[in-house]
């Protein structure tokens, strides 16, 4: 993907979405950051001269849709990256809906819909579309019950889209992985009552490199899905 691209990106606030978009716009691509209200868009657009945004609660996927009918989409799209995400611990004995449906929404529901919004954009640049998933995303632990659900329903979601679009030229890829140093990492060792020590995960910037890796290889391949794991 050489020259001025357009990346969609959500999550790029913070871990492995501010890596990536930090990495593209070093290299000179266009970026449009997803944020979740004004004042974050605000920030965004601060940390990353020349970046248009786009508001929108991903924690309200009913409601993009008319979030999205009263800005400037970008007329061209040539990767949608979704890597914004939310992670909130629990027995099944103990989750409610709410936890459920707040996990779902954020890390499933929206994406569909971010999708099924820009798919015009994609299929007409032959683009990708990337999914962060997570190790989650192929097994489920104790504890992770709605954690794990959503991200094995991102899974499905990006394998019957790689199916459906693959005729109109549009790549799909789900990268996995493994624990990574973020605020997200922080809150969940908190959460697990841990002590929290970066040292030990996964560097952001070492899955932005997987990541742009599957998004800068030549049109003739495709990586469908890319795990990533500790490597101490």
């Amino acid at each position: 993907m050489a020259g001025m691209a357009t990346h969609v990106i959500t999550g790029a606030g913070s871990g492995i979405g501010a890596a990536v978009a930090r990495r593209l716009h070093a290299r000179g691509d266009d970026l449009v950051l997803h944020a979740r209200d004004a004042g974050r868009a605000k920030e965004l657009a601060a940390g990353f001269p020349g970046a248009r945004t786009l508001v929108g609660d991903l924690a309200d996927p009913d409601k993009l849709s008319w979030a999205f009918s009263h800005q400037t989409l970008p007329d061209r799209v040539d990767s949608l990256l979704h890597i914004a995400g939310v992670v909130d611990l629990g027995r099944v004995g103990d989750l409610t809906p709410k936890a459920w449906r707040h996990q779902l929404n954020v890390n499933l529901v929206a994406p569909a819909e971010l999708t099924r919004h820009f798919l015009p954009q994609l299929r007409a640049s032959r683009g990708h579309v990337v999914f962060v998933n997570s190790g989650a995303g192929l097994a489920a632990h104790a504890e992770w019950s709605a954690y794990a659900a959503s991200k094995h329903g991102l899974k499905a979601l990006a394998d019957s889209l790689r199916q459906e679009e693959h005729a109109h030229g549009v790549r799909v890829t789900s990268v996995y992985p493994g624990r990574t140093a973020s605020p997200m990492q922080a809150k969940v060792h908190q959460q697990e009552g841990k002590e929290y020590d970066p040292a030990r995960w996964i560097d952001p910037e070492s899955v932005a490199t997987a990541l742009l890796m599957a998004l800068d290889l030549p049109a003739d391949a495709e990586v469908n899905d890319l795990t990533v794991r500790p490597g101490r």
